[in-house]
Formats: C-alpha cells, sequence, structure tokens
C-alpha cells in the first residue's frame, strides 16, 4: 500500500511538472488512460506508475482514468468509441479477450469486438495465484477441492465480475477439477480481494501482485499458481499442473488505442509506450508489486493475443449463458 500511494503522489507531480513545462498549449490536451476496473487492481497499479514516464514521453499530461463496470467492458466499451487521435488510450487486462466471447455466448449484441481497438503493447503477463486467508483450513488446492466436492456450492469464491478474468481463470480450473463453487462478483480485483479479507467469500484468484501486501503480512495464503512455471517470487509455490490440474492463466495487462490510429501516431505511441515500460521507476514499481514485465508489440504481440483469445474462449463456452 505505500508503494501505491508513493507512485500515485509521482504520478500526481510529474502531471504537474508536465503542465508547467508545455504550458496553455498542450493544456487541452492530456491523454486519457482509461482503466475499466476499480482501484487497486492489477490494470489500476499498473497503469499509474506507467503514466509518469509515458507523460514525459508524449509530451503531454497521462490522467488515469476509473470508467468501472460489468467486469470492465464499460470501461472498454467507452474507450472503444472514443477518436483515434493518441488522445484516450486503454490499460485492458485479458478480460479484453473474453468479454466479446461472453456476449456471444449469452446472446447479447457486443459491446464491442477486438477489431474496435489497436494494440500498442503488451505490458505484464502475471500467471494468476489462489488465495485463501490465513485462517482457511485449506493448504493446498486438492484440500480445497477435495471439500468442495463432498459439499457442491457451499464454498463461495469472489472475481472481477461476470465474466471478469479472474472470474474466468477460477472458473477454468473448477471446470478441470469437476467441482461447483457459488460465485460472488465485484467491480475489480480491488473490491474481490477485501471481500476474502472481510470473510465474505472462501477463496479467490489474484495476480500476485494485488494480494503481495497481504502474503508478507501473512493474513492469506496461496495455494497454487496458474503458470506453466513456478514464481520466481514464490519458489515453493506450486503450478495447477503440478498438483493435477490442466490449466494455464495470466492476468496480463496491455496498452490499446482505439482503431483508426494514422501510421504516424501509431508509431509514437509504441516508441513511448517501450520507452515508458523500460524506464527504471515503472521497473522498479512492478518489482515492488512481484509484477513480472512481458513487453511485446507488432506481429509478436497479435500472435499472443490470438492464443489467449482460442484458450479463453473454450472456457467461456463451458460456461454457458450466465446472469
Amino acid at each position: 500500500m505505500r508503494q501505491f500511494i508513493k507512485f500515485t503522489i509521482l504520478a500526481f507531480l510529474t502531471l504537474l511538472v508536465m503542465r508547467g513545462v508545455n504550458g496553455a498549449e498542450n493544456s487541452d490536451k492530456n491523454v486519457s488512460l482509461i482503466v475499466p476496473l476499480a482501484p487497486g487492481g492489477i490494470a489500476d497499479i499498473t497503469a499509474r506508475p506507467l503514466a509518469i514516464p509515458l507523460s514525459r514521453e508524449l509530451g503531454q499530461p497521462v490522467i488515469v482514468e476509473n470508467r468501472i463496470g460489468a467486469g470492465g467492458a464499460v470501461g472498454m466499451a467507452y474507450a472503444a468509441k472514443q477518436k483515434p487521435d493518441g488522445n484516450t488510450l486503454l490499460m485492458a487486462l485479458s478480460s479484453i479477450l473474453i468479454i466479446p466471447e461472453a456476449d456471444k455466448v449469452s446472446g447479447r449484441p457486443q459491446t464491442y469486438t477486438m477489431g474496435n481497438f489497436t494494440p500498442i503493447a503488451l505490458v505484464t503477463a502475471d500467471p494468476t495465484v489462489l488465495v485463501v486467508r490465513a485462517d482457511s483450513p485449506w493448504k493446498t488446492v486438492n484440500d480445497l477441492i477435495k471439500d468442495a466436492k463432498a459439499n457442491p456450492k457451499k464454498y463461495s469464491y469472489s472475481s472481477s465480475g461476470i465474466y471478469g478474468t479472474t472470474h474466468v481463470a477460477q472458473a477454468m480450473l473448477w471446470q478441470a477439477a469437476g467441482v461447483d463453487l457459488l460465485h460472488v462478483p465485484y467491480n475489480g480485483g480491488g473490491p474481490s480481494l477485501t471481500a476474502l479479507l472481510a470473510g465474505q467469500v472462501n477463496v479467490v484468484a489474484q495476480a500476485p501482485g494485488t494480494a503481495a501486501a497481504q502474503q508478507k503480512a501473512g493474513t492469506v495464503r496461496y495455494l497454487g499458481t496458474w503458470g506453466v512455471d513456478r514464481l520466481k517470487a514464490y519458489p515453493d509455490l506450486q503450478t495447477m499442473k503440478e498438483q493435477g490440474y490442466d490449466v494455464e492463466f495470466y492476468i496480463w495487462s496491455g496498452l490499446f488505442s482505439p482503431a483508426g490510429l494514422s501510421p504516424e501516431k501509431l508509431a509514437q505511441l509504441r516508441s513511448a509506450a517501450k520507452k515508458s515500460i523500460n524506464d527504471p521507476g515503472f521497473i522498479a514499481a512492478m518489482g515492488g508489486m512481484n509484477t513480472p514485465i512481458k513487453y511485446l508489440e507488432g506481429s509478436d504481440l497479435e500472435k499472443f493475443i490470438a492464443q489467449d483469445q482460442k484458450r479463453l474462449a473454450t472456457v467461456i463456452k463451458n460456461m454457458g449463458k450466465l446472469e
């Protein structure tokens, strides 16, 4: 929490400096960095320290704007409708791929499609972790699964929203394990973790960075990670595959723009994003939260998105229509 406050203050000071440097000519040209999920989640705590070097590289104040609702759909739909002039950017999670598939499964008009966006850069890719309170009786994923099989719907899990990233991650695990837990959705990863800490639910999936302070304080316990490999920060934490469940999921964050950017503006944004993601201050912020940076752009990013979209579509089809 101290680090989050520190970087929020730094972001504010940077914006003041940028206003002073650029003067009145740029005062009406702020860049809005839309975060479609609540403060405290991985999208938010990635966007805020990134806004500092991004403001410097673009020569414009970058203002983080939380537009929450419907598991991220509200903010992403808003960003999709903005002018492709470089003055609106979106810090999206992997839920940007989930929502169009969920709309199809639910028979709803699509809120947006991926064709409404231009991917600028992949910023981070965090293997999700399964989290319980420290006073939970479960020490492993198998402990939880055993009890869940014996008591369908008795145990509950929170998420960032219906069809949100952490909802899909946990649904993926429950499908593989053949168990049924009660889903309690919230408007973001931060509130879903707060629900666990308050004893309102039994378990939650999180990016390691969002629960790192609680893990260090000993108030929560990690049961496993969805990554292919063990996390460097937690070498004793087994993967889901090691515990017998063939699942893989990453809460990745990426920078997007509304589709239709000019080639010149796209090149400028990609250059600014690359320099910002490699900025020592941003690297330190992510390192402090044990969040691994994974920079991709261009065809490499397009390939990454296509692979993840295929994997997530399968899970969502199995989840079916949800209200």
